[in-house]
Parts: C-alpha cells; structure tokens; sequence
C-alpha cells in the first residue's frame, strides 16, 4: 500500500527550501577594474605638479645663493688683487732716497760695499738721479756752500765710474738749512752731513706756466 505525504508535511518542506535560499549570501556584482578612476585624480595631478615646481624653485634658488656666494667671493678677490697690483705698481714707480752721510768738514766719500752695488744697480737704469749735497751749516757761507757741492761731485763722480749714465745725473747743494735732524745735537749733525740721493723710476713730468691770455 502506498503512502502519501501529507498536505502539512509538504508546507513545511517548502517552507525550509524558501528560508533556505533566503538565508545563502548574495554574489557581489562584478565590476570592470580597467574603468575604475579615482574620484579626486585630477586634484592629485595638480598636487603632484605643485611639489614638482616647489622642489624646482628651491633647488633654483640654492643655485641662484651659491651663484651669487661665488660671484661676490670672486669680485671680492678681484679687487683685492687689482689693489695688490696698484700698490704693487705704485711701490715700483715711487722714487727711492738713499743718504750718503760724510765727517765733519769731509768730502770723503764711503759706501759700504752691499750699499753701494745696490745703488749703482739702480741708478744704472734709473731715467735720472738727482744728488743734493747738504751741511751742518747754519749760515750760507760760501765755505760751506764749497763742501756742500763737493759731496755732491764726489757722489756724482763714483757713479759716474760705475758705469751711470753722466747725462742722467743732476747734483744740487745747500749750504745750511734742510736738516734732516735736529742740528743742535751732534748725532743730529753727524746726520746732517749727507747727499741724498734720489733714484727716479720714471722720468718726471715738467710742468710749464701756461702763457697769459691775450687781450
């Protein structure tokens, strides 16, 4: 004999599938990744883009700094090198003094032999040197206006025969007065007895008195 379910045992079976199938999670749509963009990329490329100028300013303007360090160092140098050279310059041009200094009443001449080589060396290329025979004199006596000019020649001759050129060499004297220290001493004195000799390294420029004008 054959049995046959219920109506209620049927209902129920059904009602177990149905929650069944209600219960089983749903599949997640599928999605196309090769589309996906993200909301704010435009914003990110602008940022990006911003840092990218930001780091090429600064790195600019440390350039533009340590372009300007060395610029300022180096004009700096330049001009201490070009001052260097101008008072270098300067030096060679300036004429040199020596004083050759004589004994009391003397026209003796003596250079001590380092001094004197030095000298003839110089005056030899000098465009002119000029001698100024001075005294201890107080007075313009007409002796001591002799040993005055006789210091002088005596310089002016032993250059002479040292091979200076005799067309390049002036000689001047003053009896008394031009002291080159205080006369009333006899150290002052002994100093006093000189020619001093002025060695020129270049030749000097004569000024002439410009001519009145005409009516």
């Amino acid at each position: 004999m054959t049995t046959h379910p219920t109506p209620r045992i049927t209902l129920t079976l059904t009602s177990l599938a149905l929650l069944g199938a209600c219960s089983s999670p749903l599949k997640p749509p599928t999605v196309d990744e090769s589309q996906k963009r993200p909301a704010n990329a435009q914003m990110a490329v602008d940022l990006q883009v911003c840092k990218n100028d930001l780091q090429n300013t600064r790195i600019q303007a440390n350039e533009s700094s340590r372009l300007a360090e060395t610029t300022t160092a180096t004009l700096a140098h330049m001009a201490a090198r070009q001052q260097l050279m101008a008072s270098i310059q300067e030096k060679e041009q300036a004429n040199s003094v020596r004083n050759v200094h004589f004994g009391f009443n003397s026209t003796r001449l003596s250079i001590p032999a380092e001094e004197a080589s030095a000298l003839v060396e110089e005056a030899k290329t000098a465009p002119l040197v000029v001698l100024r025979g001075r005294t201890d004199g107080t007075t313009d006596s007409s002796a001591e206006s002799r040993i005055a000019q006789a210091r002088a020649n005596a310089v002016r001759d032993y250059l002479i025969a040292a091979g200076v050129d005799a067309a390049r060499i002036r000689t001047t004297h003053q009896p008394s007065g031009d002291h080159l220290a205080d006369n009333t001493s006899l150290r002052g004195r002994n100093l006093n007895r000189r020619v001093e000799i002025e060695v020129y390294r270049v030749p000097p420029v004569s000024v002439q008195a410009s001519a009145p004008p005409q009516p």
